[in-house]
């Protein structure tokens, strides 16, 4: 790799677990919001969750009163189903960068092209797979907040039925994914 694409590597890298490291969660997260009697999960915000239920995407999203109920709700879903989608992209952006220097060090060659487009297809795919478990609205300003929720097994299930994958980065997401998401989940 040239040394200025390997500048702009690192520094993207590092920017992401900053990012990551604030974003990703714990399963006990102090409130963000602080809205008296909303569900925690309201005022917990997005996480990457590793708890009793599972490792699991949280995304978290809210719209404001819009005259018409179900539009507000809808909109509300499709804000948390973007969440997930922005997680689930930030956790495949480091799985693909260990797979690269898994790679790299195995003397394995890497398309990162083809690559680039796996992690593409699979926040897309994946996506169907998110569901909302909940809702509440704050009776105070009329807000609609909603949570939908991806599970690890899920992507899992998508790497191994997707036909267009780069072989060697889903085996790669099969035999170290979870590792890395325990490892996001604790924000290391």
């Amino acid at each position: 790799m040239p040394p200025i694409l390997k500048k702009i590597f690192l520094l993207g890298l590092s920017l992401t677990l900053a990012l990551l490291g604030g974003c990703a969660g714990k399963t006990v997260v102090e409130s963000d919001l602080q809205i008296k009697g909303a569900p925690d999960w309201v005022n917990e915000g997005t996480n990457i969750l590793n708890n009793k239920e599972g490792r699991l995407f949280h995304g978290v999203g809210s719209a404001a009163p819009m005259g018409d109920d179900s539009l507000q709700r809808a909109t509300a879903d499709d804000r948390a189903r973007a969440e997930v989608a922005r997680v689930l992209s930030s956790y495949l952006t480091v799985v693909s960068r260990d797979y690269a220097a898994s790679a790299q060090s195995g003397g394995e060659a890497m398309n990162e092209q083809s690559v680039s487009r796996s992690i593409e297809n699979l926040t897309r795919i994946n996506l169907t797979g998110a569901r909302i478990i909940g809702r509440w609205k704050d009776k105070r300003s009329g807000t609609v907040y909603s949570i939908a929720e991806l599970d690890m097994d899920h992507l899992k299930k998508t790497v191994s039925q997707v036909e267009l994958m780069n072989p060697g980065f889903g085996k790669f997401i099969e035999q170290q994914g979870e590792t890395i998401f325990d490892r996001m989940s604790k924000g290391e």
